[in-house]
């Protein structure tokens, strides 16, 4: 995964009202709570290890930025580690085995894409997870055959805050990205959106990292809850 740089400059140009046409979701954090899963996951390796394990609360925040984020959160290590690709993979393995146990989608989530479903609102999913994962985890949650389009991290040579897995999807929607609305809950997600050029809303109900807090990452949009965000995605038409 790509490393946030810089954040996006400030946008306070007001999204029109009907001009938002269609809906992208980030998938953790955003859609689906698959903390528990994730955390999971990565202190089952400090527990092969004799390590004690880490708290919940303490790893929660780091989920959204996956493996990079879980194994620097409980090991200290990074990309440039040689450690880190074998340990990657031994996460990525743990994970994959048990990939939808505690994971639900948001208190709320299924109730807003109910309603965008009934009003006719196209919906997707624009994730970092790579598409083995992705794929079986949507298919779980009830939603591989509703989302208009899913784009894993893999779909595309570059993943977020790259836009150009944002932009994959606006032609899988045959939409222009002007016309969408991304959600995430990471600075990656703004990144994102801001880069391929349509509106965004950090989800500040999600995991958002440890570092910059949403009011930093200069969205055109904040939500605190999947309640506040259906409302908001029903104002911007």
């Amino acid at each position: 995964m790509s490393q946030p740089t810089s954040l996006p400059e400030r946008n306070d140009k007001p999204a029109t009202v009907g001009l938002c046409r269609a809906a992208l979701f980030d998938l953790d954090g955003t859609l689906a709570d698959t903390a528990p899963d994730l955390v999971a996951a990565v202190n089952k390796m400090r527990r092969e290890r004799g390590l004690e394990l880490l708290p919940f609360e303490q790893l929660r925040p780091l989920a959204s930025a996956g493996a990079r984020g879980l194994l620097g959160g409980a090991f200290g290590i990074g990309p440039e580690d040689r450690d880190f690709a074998p340990m990657r993979e031994e996460f990525l393995a743990n994970y994959e085995a048990d990939l939808c146990i505690e994971t639900v989608l948001f208190p709320g989530i299924g109730e807003l894409l109910d309603e965008l479903d009934a009003r006719g609102i196209g919906w997707g999913i624009v994730t970092n997870k790579v598409e083995r994962l992705t794929k079986p985890l949507v298919e779980q949650l009830g939603l591989a055959a509703r989302a208009r389009c899913v784009v894993s991290g893999d779909t595309t040579p570059h993943a977020k805050p790259h836009p150009a897995p944002l932009l994959h999807a606006a032609n899988e929607m045959a939409m222009r990205p002007e016309h969408i609305v991304y959600i995430g809950d990471d600075l990656r997600d703004v990144q994102a959106g801001f880069a391929a050029g349509m509106v965004t809303i950090a989800a500040a109900y999600g995991y958002c990292g440890n570092e910059v807090p949403p009011s930093m990452w200069h969205a055109q949009h904040i939500v605190e809850s999947p309640t506040q965000l259906r409302r908001l995605l029903s104002e911007l038409g």
